[in-house]
């Protein structure tokens, strides 16, 4: 059985990254980063863009799909022997996993906005973490359907999505997690 969960954190004003694309100290959290890498590696594949990546010792271990435009359908990543480079315009997400050999298990999608934004249809989970003090201006939104009307948990919310209870994963710096579950 497939499972396909997003995973992400972001700031107060729903930023997962800087104007640049890069993510700053003021959202990165060593209690969030246990609870992600702990999900990682139980995840049968982690699915990112070509800027986004999970780090960590344990990342060139695990199987990954880097979606990207820069191929036509498929192929062999050459910095990565456990990645394939993956355009889903030019092959299926049941292609690119079974070419990766992974039939079941978990699907961790781990950004960046497109990623997360084109898995919205399929995503069974998605767990929202947030950095309650920070604030990122002029950043980058998890979803691009996030703007100055639509926070994060309004785009889960409208493609049927129902939040778990919040978990603190670090009261004294104001981060917490709640898991969205898809309604079916």
């Amino acid at each position: 059985m497939r499972r396909i969960e997003g995973y992400v954190i972001v700031s107060a004003d729903g930023m997962l990254a800087d104007a640049k694309g890069e993510m700053p100290d003021s959202i990165r959290n060593e209690a969030d980063q246990r609870f992600f890498q702990d999900a990682l590696d139980r995840a049968a594949v982690v699915v990112h863009g070509r800027h986004s990546h999970e780090g960590g010792s344990r990342a060139a271990r695990r199987k990954r799909l880097v979606l990207t435009r820069q191929i036509a359908a498929l192929a062999p990543d050459p910095e990565h022997p456990n990645a394939l480079l993956w355009n889903p315009l030019g092959a299926s997400l049941d292609q690119a996993l079974e070419r990766l050999g992974v039939s079941d298990g978990t699907v961790a999608v781990i950004g960046g906005p497109e990623v997360f934004s084109l898995f919205l249809p399929l995503y069974d989970a998605f767990h929202l973490s947030r950095a309650a003090t920070a604030k990122i201006p002029g950043g980058l939104a998890v979803f691009t359907e996030v703007g100055p009307n639509a926070t994060p948990e309004d785009v889960l919310a409208h493609r049927g999505f129902r939040p778990g209870a919040r978990r603190e994963l670090d009261a004294d710096d104001g981060v917490s997690v709640v898991t969205w579950e898809r309604q079916r």
